[in-house]
């Protein structure tokens, strides 16, 4: 919050995004990491929804749990272990590019 002559101005943060999106090497960095975090979200989502623990999961998949974990936190990771993960929960992956 900026205080600016007696005035109390705010900006969101999907403000702020916007604003310093005009940057492009904000925005490239912005986006990948907007990418991973999709992923993550997504992985996560999916594994609860399906009733799994990360280490249900990652025995399911053929993978160790803490591969789960570091997909869920953020970290990047294939296509192909995204693949695995979501075979083991009768899920199917889809990329979309826009």
């Amino acid at each position: 919050m900026n205080i600016m002559k007696g005035k109390i101005m705010s900006k969101s943060i999907d403000d702020v995004i916007q604003e310093k999106m005009k940057n492009p090497e904000f925005k490239k960095a912005f986006e990948k990491d907007m990418a991973q975090f999709s992923s993550s979200v997504a992985l996560l989502k999916a594994r609860e929804d399906a009733g799994l623990t990360q280490r249900e999961l990652a025995e399911k998949a053929g993978v160790p749990q803490s591969t789960v974990a570091r997909i869920e936190r953020g970290y990047s990771t294939s296509t192909k272990t995204l693949s695995k993960l979501a075979s083991a929960m009768n899920k199917t992956m889809r990329i979309v590019i826009s």
